[in-house]
C-alpha cells in the first residue's frame, strides 16, 4: 500500500500521475489528506477528494510514503510534526519514502538524507542540506526516491512501481504508455 500524502497547494500533476501509475501496476494506492478535511485543492486550484485523512490513516500496512511537491503544499507538508515522525520511522524500518519536485525538502526537514543521493526542484538544491545533490531527472538511494519536477513525474511514478511491484511490472506500465 502506498499513502500519497496532500497538503493545500500541492502539485497535481505529480499526485495524479503516481496514483495513477501504481493503480495502473496493480498496486494499491491511498490519498492521505493533511488539511484535516477529504477535500484538498492543489496549487494550480484542482481540488482531489483524498481516501483518508491523517487522523484516520493507519500506517501499519502501509509500505511506501509518498510526497508530490507543489508550493505552496511542500511548506505544509515540513511543517507536519505527525508525518515527519512517519517518514522518520518508515525510514528506520528501511520502508520506502519517496519524493517529487520541491518535497524532497521534507525528507531533509525530517533528517534522513544526511549521506544520501538526492535530487530536488533546480534552483532548491541547497534545500537538501547534507544530502549528496544529484541532478539525474530520478534518484535511488537504498529505499529513498526523489525526482526533480512536474517534467519527471511520469518517470518517477514507474520508478515507485518498480519498487512496489518489478521491473517487469514497471516496464509493461511503460510500453502502455508509448515510453518505450
Amino acid at each position: 500500500m502506498v499513502y500519497i500524502h496532500l497538503a493545500t497547494g500541492f502539485e497535481e500533476i505529480e499526485a495524479v500521475t503516481m496514483g495513477d501509475i501504481l493503480r495502473r501496476g496493480n498496486v494499491p494506492v491511498r490519498y492521505i489528506s493533511l488539511t484535516g478535511s477529504h477535500l484538498v485543492t492543489g496549487s494550480h486550484g484542482i481540488a482531489i477528494q483524498a481516501d483518508l485523512t491523517w487522523e484516520s490513516a493507519d500506517y501499519e500496512n502501509c509500505s511506501m510514503i509518498a510526497l508530490p511537491g507543489g508550493m505552496p503544499g511542500t511548506r505544509h507538508l515540513a511543517e507536519h510534526q505527525g508525518l515527519l515522525e512517519r517518514i522518520r520511522e518508515f525510514h528506520g524500518q528501511g520502508k520506502w519514502v519517496t519524493a517529487l519536485c520541491a518535497a524532497p525538502l521534507v525528507l531533509a526537514e525530517a533528517g534522513i538524507l544526511k549521506g544520501k543521493k538526492a535530487t530536488i526542484y533546480p534552483g532548491m538544491e541547497q534545500e537538501l542540506g547534507d544530502a549528496l545533490v544529484q541532478e539525474d531527472r530520478v534518484v535511488w538511494d537504498g529505499h529513498i526516491i526523489t525526482s526533480r519536477g512536474p517534467g519527471t513525474a511520469m518517470e518517477f511514478a514507474l520508478a515507485l512501481l518498480e519498487a512496489m511491484a518489478d521491473p517487469e511490472t514497471s516496464q509493461r506500465v511503460r510500453s502502455g504508455l508509448v515510453m518505450a
